[in-house]
């Protein structure tokens, strides 16, 4: 059995670095981590630990990982599970409530309602006529918080280790 996967859904690529900076962080407290994009993980079966991130665009969740949570729910909730999600702009981050398909799913998997990470878009990243078109205004920018990424992130490799 592996021990940690890191899965992320994302549409612009900032989830993804997001996904990569906690498993670096994860890495580093001498565990073995997998990243992988939702839509290609079928099982959760190999991993004793599993962390999902997901864009989060209008207040909803990226499909494919909705799809991941769904299709694992049997085994999520026999394991530790830690999710987030990103896309909230702007200086002043408010937290942003998970949709609620994934409040519900996280309660049958047993895992807290999703960490809120702040966003990226620029005019290099953006994706489609609508995030173009913003990512020339007043909500550009990169909004993500690392320090409090790497926070997260240790904090949930701190209790894996509690739990060896």
């Amino acid at each position: 059995m592996e021990e940690i996967l890191v899965a992320y859904a994302t549409k612009m690529g900032s989830t993804r670095e997001i996904a990569e900076a906690i498993a670096e962080r994860i890495r580093s407290a001498a565990h073995e981590v997998t990243v992988q994009e939702a839509a290609l993980v079928q099982s959760v079966a190999p991993y004793k630990a599993i962390v999902v991130g997901s864009a989060l665009y209008a207040g909803r969740w990226h499909r494919e990982a909705v799809k991941l949570l769904k299709r694992n729910e049997e085994l999520l909730s026999r394991r530790p599970v830690w999710l987030f999600h990103s896309g909230p702009l702007g200086a002043e981050l408010t937290p942003q409530r998970a949709p609620k398909v994934v409040r519900e799913l996280a309660a049958r998997i047993g895992a807290d309602e999703p960490v809120t990470f702040g966003g990226r878009l620029t005019p290099e990243t953006a994706v489609g006529f609508i995030a173009k078109k913003m990512a020339r205004g007043e909500m550009a920018g990169d909004f993500r918080d690392w320090d409090k990424i790497a926070l997260w992130a240790n904090m949930i490799a701190e209790r894996l280790v509690a739990a060896r």
